[in-house]
C-alpha cells in the first residue's frame, strides 16, 4: 500500500494544468482554462480546469475532481494505479508502507519467463501445428504472446543459467515446492499464454497440455500479483475497444478471445477457469459497458449463463446472453470459417433479465400444476429483486412464459403519499451562494446547522449535506466550487442572506401547514402560531432562531 504522506507530496508537485494538458489542449480562459470535455462529445467547450485551486469540472456531463481523478477517470485506472501512473509521469519516487515492494524482481522473472517461452514455440512443432489446427494466425500468436514450456529440467536449467533466484521464481508462481521441498515448474510441456493486469503489466501464465494431460487447462497460482478471479484475460489489449463501443464481450477461454480478435471482435476477454464473480466487478464496471456473455451451449455453458447474467442484474449492469449451438465454441466457428455467424450471433443477444426468466421456466415441466408454482414462485422472488419500473417491464413476459395472469404476482404501482414541500427556494442565486459560502468558508458551518435545516433548501438538501459532511472532492461541490455565476460572501452578506433564506422559508411554512395531512388540526394552529408570533419577529430583528416546531 501506498503511504498516504507519500501521496501527499505527489499531490503538491503536480500542476494539474500540465496533467491534463498531456492529454488534451487547454485554452487560457480568464484565470481558468477551457477545452472540449474529453469525456462526452461537445462543440462547445464546457471543461473548465482551474489553476488556483488544483481541480476540474466539465459543466456539460458534470465529471469533475482533482489531477488523480482526472487521471482515474481518462486512463480507467483505480486510484493506486492513478498514482503510480502520476508518479512515474513525474519521475516521483513513492513509498510504501512496511511489508510492500514493487514486486521488480518477481516481474522480472516473468518477463524473462515470456520472452524464452515465445522464442520456444517455433521450435516446437507439435505445439505449432495444434495452434495452426486450431485456425490461430501467426499474426495471433505474436499479438497474444503465445509461447511453449517445455520439459521440466529444461524449465530448471534455463532459471539456472539466466540466473534468476529460485525463491522469486516460487513466488511468481513460474515454479512450486513439492513434498520434499524441491522446486519443480508448473508449467511442462504447455502452450503458454501470458496473462496481464489491466495496466499491461505481466502477472502470470495459463498453459494448456499437448501431452493429454488429465489437467487441460492450468493457471499460475495465487501471487501478489496474480488474482484470477479479479482478471480478465485479454483485458490489456481489449480495453481501448470496450471503452470506444462501451461493450464488453466475456467468454469462456483463451482460444476464444484469441480467434474473437482474429476475427475483428477486439473487445472480447474471458474469465480463466472460474466462474464471473463480485471479484471482477471492478474492472466490469470501468468505462461502464453493456456486457455480453458469451457462452458454450452445453449445461455447463448454461449453468454458468445464468449464474453470471444473475450477479450482472443484481449490480445493476446491462447486457444479453449468447449461447453458440451444437456444442461449439465462438474459436471453433470462426476457425471452420464462420466468423459472420458468430458475430450474427452477437448481434442477436438474448437481453439478460428475459434469458433468466426463460432458464427458470425451462428447469421445470410447467405441465405439472406443483412444478409450475414451484417456478412461480422463483420467479416471483426474482422480479421481486427489481426495481418497480424493471418489474412493470419484465411482468408481462414472466406471465406469458408461465401462462398465468399478471394479477396472480400479486405486484401494485408503489404510491407514496403527496408531501408538501415548505417552501420551494425561489431565489436559487442566494441558496447557490450561500453554499458556495461554506466551501470556501467551512467555519460559518456550525452557525447554519444551528438554524438550518436541509428541508429548508428544497432540492439543494442533498448538496448541503454533503458539503457540510467535508466532501469537498464530489462533483457538484467542485462544480458550484468553479461557477463564476454565485459568490462567496462576506461575513454580514452571508449573515443578512441567511436571515432572508429562513424568513421565506417559514412565512411559506405558516401559509401552507394547514395542507399538511401528518398533522393535528391543534398540531397546525400550534405550529402557525409560534413562526407568526416568536420565529418571524425574531428573524426580522436579526436574530437567528433555532428551529424547534
Amino acid at each position: 500500500m501506498i503511504e498516504k504522506s507519500s501521496i501527499e507530496s505527489l499531490k503538491t508537485t503536480l500542476d494539474i494544468v500540465d496533467v491534463i494538458g498531456s492529454y488534451i489542449q487547454l485554452k487560457k480562459s480568464g484565470t481558468n482554462y477551457k477545452a472540449n470535455c474529453p469525456f462526452h462529445g461537445e462543440k462547445t467547450p464546457s471543461f473548465v480546469v482551474s489553476s488556483t485551486k488544483q481541480i476540474y469540472h466539465c459543466f456539460g456531463c458534470g465529471v469533475g475532481g482533482d489531477a488523480i481523478k482526472f487521471v482515474m477517470e481518462i486512463e480507467k485506472l483505480s486510484y493506486p494505479e492513478a498514482v503510480e501512473k502520476l508518479a512515474s509521469m513525474t519521475n516521483f519516487t513513492l513509498h510504501y508502507t512496511q511489508g510492500n515492494t514493487d514486486h521488480s524482481d518477481t516481474k522480472r522473472i516473468l518477463e524473462q519467463c515470456q520472452k524464452w517461452y515465445i522464442k520456444n514455440i517455433d521450435q516446437n512443432p507439435t505445439a505449432m501445428a495444434y495452434l495452426i489446427g486450431r485456425g490461430i494466425s501467426h499474426a495471433s500468436i505474436e499479438k497474444f504472446g503465445i509461447g511453449f514450456a517445455p520439459s521440466g529440467n529444461v524449465v530448471m536449467e534455463f532459471l539456472r543459467q539466466s540466473l534468476l533466484p529460485l525463491p522469486q521464481a516460487l513466488e511468481s508462481g513460474v515454479i512450486a515446492k513439492n513434498e520434499r521441498d524441491e522446486f519443480y515448474p508448473r508449467l511442462v510441456d504447455r502452450i503458454t499464454f501470458p496473462i496481464y493486469g489491466s495496466l499491461g503489466s505481466l502477472v502470470g501464465f495459463g498453459g494448456r497440455t499437448i501431452t493429454n494431460h488429465p489437467a487441460k487447462y492450468i493457471n499460475s497460482p495465487q501471487t501478489k500479483l496474480f488474482n484470477k478471479s479479479r482478471l480478465l484475460y485479454g483485458y490489456h489489449l481489449a480495453k481501448e475497444k470496450i471503452y470506444k463501443t462501451k461493450q464488453i464481450i466475456i467468454c469462456e477461454g483463451y482460444l476464444d478471445v484469441v480467434m474473437l480478435h482474429q476475427a475483428g471482435i477486439t473487445e472480447a476477454v474471458a474469465t480463466m477457469g472460474t466462474a464471473l464473480t463480485t471479484d471482477h466487478l471492478p474492472l466490469l464496471k470501468k468505462g461502464e459497458p453493456r456486457i455480453v456473455l458469451a457462452y458454450d451451449g452445453d449445461k455447463a455453458g448454461v449453468t454458468a449463463a445464468l449464474k453470471a447474467a444473475q450477479l450482472l442484474i443484481a449490480e445493476g449492469f446491462d447486457g444479453g446472453v449468447v449461447l453458440f449451438p451444437d456444442n461449439m465454441d465462438p474459436a471453433d466457428l470462426i476457425a471452420s470459417g464462420e466468423s459472420q455467424k458468430v458475430m450474427r450471433l452477437l448481434r442477436e443477444v438474448k437481453m439478460l433479465i428475459p434469458f433468466v426468466l426463460e432458464k427458470q421456466c425451462d428447469a421445470y415441466d410447467l405441465s405439472n400444476p406443483r412444478q409450475k408454482e414451484i417456478a412461480f414462485g422463483e420467479i416471483k422472488q426474482f422480479l421481486s429483486s427489481l426495481s418497480p419500473i424493471m418489474q412493470e417491464a419484465y411482468l408481462p413476459i414472466a406471465s406469458t412464459l408461465l401462462g398465468v395472469s399478471v394479477k396472480i404476482f400479486g405486484f401494485r404501482n408503489s404510491q407514496t403519499k403527496p408531501s408538501i414541500q415548505s417552501v420551494t427556494p425561489k431565489d436559487d442565486v442566494l441558496i447557490l451562494s450561500l453554499l458556495k459560502t461554506l466551501i470556501e468558508f467551512p467555519q460559518r458551518i456550525d452557525l447554519v446547522l444551528d438554524v438550518l435545516e436541509s428541508e429548508i433548501l428544497g432540492n439543494y438538501a442533498e448538496l448541503f449535506s454533503t458539503i457540510v459532511h467535508g466532501k469537498t472532492e464530489e462533483s457538484n461541490v467542485i462544480a458550484l466550487s468553479m461557477d463564476e455565476r454565485y459568490h462567496a460572501m462576506e461575513e454580514t452578506e452571508f449573515k443578512e442572506s441567511l436571515l432572508r433564506l429562513l424568513e421565506v422559508y417559514y412565512t411559506q411554512k405558516s401559509r401552507t401547514i394547514h395542507k399538511d395531512p401528518n398533522l393535528s388540526y391543534a398540531q397546525k394552529f400550534h405550529i402557525k402560531r409560534k413562526i407568526q408570533l416568536d420565529i418571524l419577529p425574531r428573524l426580522k430583528r436579526g436574530e437567528f432562531v433555532k428551529p424547534e416546531l
